[in-house]
């Protein structure tokens, strides 16, 4: 995990448990499962987990982040978070002054490269399948980036450890790192439950993924729900991530105030009649 400030490096694992001391110091409860659906039960909502038990709340924030749909090509899926990687400000430090190679998949995959050229002198770029226009051709080739023409075939892995990449022609270009955009699924599933449809992104026609639309502070559509993280934000970093969980909370926080000082009003005023 990267760019977190105080954390960087930490492994995910280690920064789930010390958040999970922190909320349990505060009274809170930390329930291990899966929530696998949600109804809404008058004013409340109901979670069903994956072992039939329930729970209900006034309120819900869902964080369910996403997943990353990666091309169908060998030695991807074997190398991913390792020597496959996909974000500048992620793995640029790791990937500086190495034999970095771009995998051609969109505009995304161009700017990628763009970027990762500040970290490496050595950067090539694989059209793979993609029709390269003339002028990203160009912006690549001035920036000091090798433009690789025909089809990967696989990436080759040794020892568990990227090797090269090897195109369908039978050439094979030796790599350390290779670049890649994924296309970022939202887990939706439970917000889908509730009536809650993920967005498409798209980029000049290109799909890059899909996101639950919801306001600044996180409130969707659905009244009582919330969102934070990369469910709603593909591009959230796990700082950024976090940050929207406090605003979103603060939110959920202030509603929930305001339908208890409501209620009380009412009390009061029928006490009062």
């Amino acid at each position: 995990m990267h760019s977190y400030l105080t954390r960087d490096g930490v492994a995910p694992a280690e920064l789930v448990a010390i958040g999970s001391a922190e909320v349990q110091k505060y009274g809170g409860e930390v329930r291990t499962g899966r929530a696998v659906s949600a109804r809404r039960l008058g004013p409340q909502l109901e979670l069903t987990l994956d072992d039939g038990a329930t729970l209900t709340a006034r309120r819900l924030l869902v964080a369910t982040g996403v997943t990353d749909e990666l091309p169908d090509l060998p030695g991807v899926a074997e190398l991913w978070g390792r020597d496959v990687v996909h974000c500048p400000y992620c793995h640029g430090w790791e990937t500086r002054d190495r034999a970095v190679g771009v995998l051609g998949r969109g505009p995304a995959s161009v700017h990628q490269a763009l970027l990762f050229r500040q970290w490496s002198g050595d950067l090539r770029f694989f059209a793979h399948r993609m029709d390269l226009p003339d002028e990203d051709r160009e912006r690549l080739e001035a920036f000091g980036i090798t433009v690789v023409l025909g089809e990967v075939e696989r990436l080759l892995v040794e020892d568990g450890r990227l090797a090269g990449v090897r195109l369908v022609d039978g050439t094979v270009v030796p790599q350390d790192a290779v670049v890649i955009s994924t296309k970022l699924g939202a887990r939706s599933q439970l917000l889908e439950s509730l009536g809650l449809r993920a967005t498409e992104l798209t980029d000049d026609g290109h799909a890059l993924g899909t996101f639950v639309a919801a306001d600044a502070d996180g409130r969707t559509e659905v009244p009582g729900v919330w969102v934070a993280g990369n469910v709603t934000d593909l591009a959230a970093q796990v700082m950024a991530a976090a940050a929207s969980g406090v605003r979103a909370a603060a939110s959920v926080n202030a509603d929930l105030v305001d339908e208890d000082v409501e209620s009380a009003v009412r009390e009061w005023r029928r006490r009062s009649a």
